[in-house]
């Protein structure tokens, strides 16, 4: 998962990145409001969520969801405000805000917020993922093969999740990298390359006469195959 934080207040912002970051999603972070509004509208697919302030210098976060919205920006919201007057959630959320969380608040309640946030997609998103014989609790972050747990790192977790919403269909190593790492990473360095073959390998693609798990697509990037189970 992608993260924007829009946040000037430098402290509060690097330890929000590094606690989400810690929990395995990939963090951008911008103080300048102008900049971050230019963002949001040339990335409005990048970013899986936006932490926004409320107080940002020059155009307010109110003001920003305003604007993206009306530019038919559907990316999720969360506004981090100072304020907690009821007339202003309600103003908040209609202008186009998925949720607000008031200052100061706990890393705990801030994450607890993020997955509500994120389980309320245009479509319903389920919170176990099933392809072929591979089973991934999203929520507490288990991967099973044949009911076997598989151990895997933050990011080859993030990476598989990438795969199993979209079984079937070919990901681009641009989309992978957008999602997964952070808007800093190189896009061509062989990270990517790295992680799949530790997939492959962590998952037991291509052993033992079993059909390949991952299709690579030469040039462009990597297909899931399987099929999805309820």
């Amino acid at each position: 998962m992608h993260l924007l934080i829009v946040e000037d207040e430098e402290k509060l912002a690097k330890a929000l990145k590094k606690g989400l970051e810690s929990k395995g999603f990939a963090v951008d972070w911008l103080s300048d409001s102008e900049k971050a509004r230019n963002r949001i509208l040339l990335y409005r697919n990048e970013y899986d969520l936006i932490l926004l302030d409320l107080m940002l210098p020059g155009i307010d976060g109110a003001a920003i969801t305003d604007s993206v919205r009306k530019e038919g920006v559907s990316t999720p919201i969360i506004i981090l405000t100072g304020r907690n007057e009821t007339e202003h959630k309600v103003d908040l959320l209609n202008k186009g805000a998925d949720d607000y969380i008031v200052k100061p608040f706990s890393f705990e309640e801030l994450l607890a917020r993020i997955s509500s946030v994120l389980r309320r997609p245009s479509t319903t998103t389920p919170v176990t993922l099933r392809v072929g014989d591979i089973e991934m609790e999203t929520a507490t972050r288990v991967v099973r093969k044949n009911n076997k747990e598989i151990p895997l790192t933050l990011k080859e977790f993030s990476l598989l999740e990438c795969f199993m919403r979209e079984p079937g269909v070919v990901l681009t190593r641009e989309k992978l990298f957008d999602h997964v790492w952070d808007f800093n990473s190189l896009s061509w360095s062989n990270v990517l390359d790295v992680h799949m073959k530790n997939l492959r390998k962590k998952l037991g693609s291509d052993e033992d006469g079993e059909p390949p798990l991952f299709e690579t697509v030469r040039g462009v990037g990597y297909r899931l195959m399987g099929e999805v189970r309820t």
